[in-house]
């Protein structure tokens, strides 16, 4: 499934499935083909993403210190990153919610 998130705010975000349904467990949403995020929910969710890119990263450089240790080097990433593929989604939330507008995807 691609997920195309659209409000009145802000420009559209398009998300392959995998990576919109993260982003849509993160804030507390089950992945849907239709959904709603509405204003008062945004700062909470932009929270919750922002505490998951901090674990993330944190985990990263736990691995690059314990390879480090280990005298081994730790492969490059093979993906983007959390922070790379939520940045559009948290762009627009800070921008609806500032609108008081809600965001939409599957309608």
């Amino acid at each position: 499934m691609i997920y195309k998130f659209k409000s009145k705010a802000a420009g559209d975000v398009i998300m392959m499935g995998p990576s919109g349904d993260q982003v849509l467990r993160l804030i507390g949403k089950d992945p849907a083909a239709k959904g709603i995020i509405e204003p008062a929910a945004m700062p909470q969710a932009m929270a919750a993403i922002e505490r998951a890119i901090s674990a993330d990263e944190a985990a990263r450089k736990q691995a690059e210190a314990e390879a480090e240790a280990a005298g081994e080097a730790l492969p490059p990433r093979e993906r983007v990153s959390l922070r790379q593929r939520a940045w559009p989604l948290v762009e627009m939330m800070k921008r609806s919610h500032a609108a008081g507008k809600e965001i939409v995807w599957g309608v």
